[in-house]
């Protein structure tokens, strides 16, 4: 009898340290500025795979994103034609990381934004969830510097937040 309560009582509490909510910070994150981005394999929508890992050495911008996404849609033309294009000659990479749609549907997105940034796959939102919590929403943005460090994050699309950004990455992209 005393060996089920002990069972019984050690059960309970990993059930209840499992079940706690997993720490979040602003928006939802679970990373912070200042962190080590987490790694990940990438695959792009049309089979191009490498590690995040892989991309050390250029400042690295990573767009959470869903076809279903009214604001991913209302910044992305502003990501293309004001961080795209301007920044990829410069050792930026970018790569809008397409939330639970099959590689179809997201070439199909890609097409219809008119967006020349490549989309990669994240199936069961694995990849969303080392950055924030899985029931969070998209669009938010993940800005790394050439080491692997988080250096900014955003949430939705408000102007002045993504003229910050702006700043941020073109001025990581003058440091050499």
């Amino acid at each position: 009898m005393k060996r089920l309560i002990i069972v019984v009582a050690v059960s309970l509490i990993a059930f209840a340290a499992f079940s706690q909510k997993q720490k979040a910070y602003e928006n939802g994150y679970i990373i912070k500025v200042g962190d080590t981005a987490p790694d990940f394999p990438i695959m792009e929508a049309g089979g191009r795979t490498y590690k995040l890992s892989d991309l050390r050495g250029k400042v690295v911008m990573l767009q959470f994103t869903a076809s279903w996404c009214s604001v991913c849609r209302k910044e992305m033309p502003f990501i293309e034609s004001e961080i795209w294009l301007p920044g990829k000659i410069k050792d930026l990479a970018l790569i809008g990381i397409d939330r639970g749609e099959p590689g179809e549907k997201v070439l199909k997105f890609r097409d219809d934004m008119k967006i020349t940034y490549p989309l990669a796959l994240d199936p069961g939102a694995e990849i969303f969830a080392l950055y924030s919590l899985k029931e969070s929403g998209v669009t938010r943005n993940v800005i790394i510097d050439r080491k692997g460090k988080i250096i900014f994050l955003t949430r939705l699309f408000e102007r002045d937040e993504f003229d910050k950004m702006k700043e941020i990455i073109f001025s990581e992209l003058a440091k050499k």
